[in-house]
Order: C-alpha cells, then structure tokens, then sequence
C-alpha cells in the first residue's frame, strides 16, 4: 500500500494522461455573490485507469465531472481528453447518472442500440453489439422488456451497457449506484469491474461511499469542500480481480481508513499545500 498527499493527482504517473484536469477553478453566481465549486483542481488519468472521486457534500465532485463531460465550462484552466480541450459533450465520452435515464418506452435491447443508431449503424449490426453488451451485464432474460419492468440494478446495468455498446473510451460515472439497496450496490461492483476487465476503459466514478471508493479504484482522489479542490490521493495497490474476501482483508481495511480519514478528518485549506 502506498499513498500520496500531493494535491496534483498522477503528477508523478509515466503513462500518458488520457485525461488532464489542469488548474480548473469554477465559480457560479449565488446570491449577488461569487460562490467557488472548484479552486484549482488538477488531475491527470492515465489510459484504461479506473479512479473514484470521493468526499463531503459540496466538494465539486460532480461539477468536475460536468466539466469533463462537456456539460459545464471551467471559469479558468483547463480539461483536456487525448491532448485536446473539452468543448462540449463528445462521443469518446459515456456518461452514466444516479437516475438511469433510459428511454421509458423503449426495450432494454432498443435502449441500448440507441446510441448506435444515433451514430449510423446498420441494423444487424446494431443488434450483434447490444447482443454482446446485453450478455456482458446478465441481461439476456429481459432484453424484450421495457424498463417499468426492471429492477433499479437492471435499470443501471442496462444504462452501463447503453453507454459501453458506443464504444466510448472514457466513462464518467456520477453515483451510478447510489440509490440502490446494499446488496445490489455490492453486486454491481463486481460487475463492474469485470466489465471493465474485459472492455477497459478509463473510468472516473464519483461516490461518497468510501468502500467502494476503495473496491473499485486504482486510485482514490479525495477532495474538500469550500473551496472545492483536490485534497489527497491514495494508490490502492490490491490487486484485480477483487474479491469479497478482499473486502475483509487488513490491507482493505488500512487503505479504507486511510481514506475515511482524509474525507471526514479535512484540515482547513489553508493547512494544505
């Protein structure tokens, strides 16, 4: 196990930065006031790396992410993917909410084509990649239905299928699994990462959940409120796959407290570096 305090996350990492947060200070206006989302966030995500955002209420988490998205515009600095600045929404990008988003009248099978058909492909070929996706999330029973039909876990594997059949890079994923029972958060995990080991991908996934922050990452950004900025970055050095059992282990446990710590025991800003 290793950690960094650094507050420029990856500065030290010799892969290519799929993803470089540069600077990034976003402000909103609140009440006649300048209120600050982010002061000076950087980050850089190398390619096929999985990292969780983490912290308090506030903290930016999900601006930042809208940022990357395309759907909000820093005040200064930059967000750039493969070396170009983010200037809108982009394919190379799928991003996956809390609220499932799935076309309500649509069937699982048709929901996930939709991208596909938005981007020109033909019919057989739209249904062999949402065939594939559809086996990668366990879906195959409920391909025919519609999402009324669903559990809250298929809605979200159907979502993540959705914006994996694309075939973007990157995936931005904002508390997917927040509004589920435990249960089905833990299962959905393993899922995850399994998916994700068959069909890398650079993943950045916001939580406030600290162990799954810790189970799913390669590293754990941590950040604070007020302004929101980066505040600590740990290496989870476990290797994959990850198991239940791992979730038991010493080393989980350190590396879990090592974050909770940093989360809710934050000093003031102006005790960082």
């Amino acid at each position: 196990m290793t950690t960094t305090t650094h507050p420029a996350a990856g500065s030290g990492r010799t892969r290519a930065a799929k993803i470089s947060v540069q600077e990034v200070r976003k402000t909103f206006a609140l009440r006649n006031e300048e209120f600050v989302a982010l002061e000076r966030v950087s980050l850089d995500i190398a390619d096929n790396e999985f990292v969780t955002v983490v912290g308090p209420s506030g903290c930016g988490k999900s601006t930042l992410m809208n940022i990357l998205a395309g759907l909000e515009e820093p005040t200064s600095g930059h967000a750039l993917v493969d070396g170009a600045e983010v200037s809108g929404p982009g394919p190379e990008r799928g991003v996956i909410f809390q609220q499932y988003a799935l076309f309500p009248w649509l069937t699982v099978r048709k929901n996930i084509e939709f991208g596909l058909k938005v981007a020109g492909l033909g019919r057989a070929e739209r249904r062999e990649r949402a065939e594939h996706f559809i086996r990668l999330v366990g879906l195959e029973q409920f391909a025919g239905a519609l999402p009324k039909m669903l559990s809250g876990g298929m809605k979200q594997r159907c979502a993540i299928a959705r914006a994996y059949a694309v075939n973007p890079s990157i995936l931005l994923m904002d508390e997917p699994f927040g509004a589920l029972d435990a249960l089905t958060r833990v299962n959905l995990q393993e899922q995850l990462l399994e998916t994700w080991s068959r069909e890398k991908r650079t993943v950045l996934f916001i939580t406030h959940d600290v162990d799954e922050a810790v189970f799913l990452a390669n590293r754990v950004v941590v950040m604070a409120a007020r302004p929101g900025r980066v505040y600590d970055v740990v290496d989870v050095d476990l290797p994959y796959p990850r198991t239940e059992e791992m979730r038991l282990s010493g080393e989980f446990a350190a590396l879990r407290n090592r974050v909770w710590h940093s989360v809710y025991h934050q000093s003031p800003a102006s005790e960082r570096p």
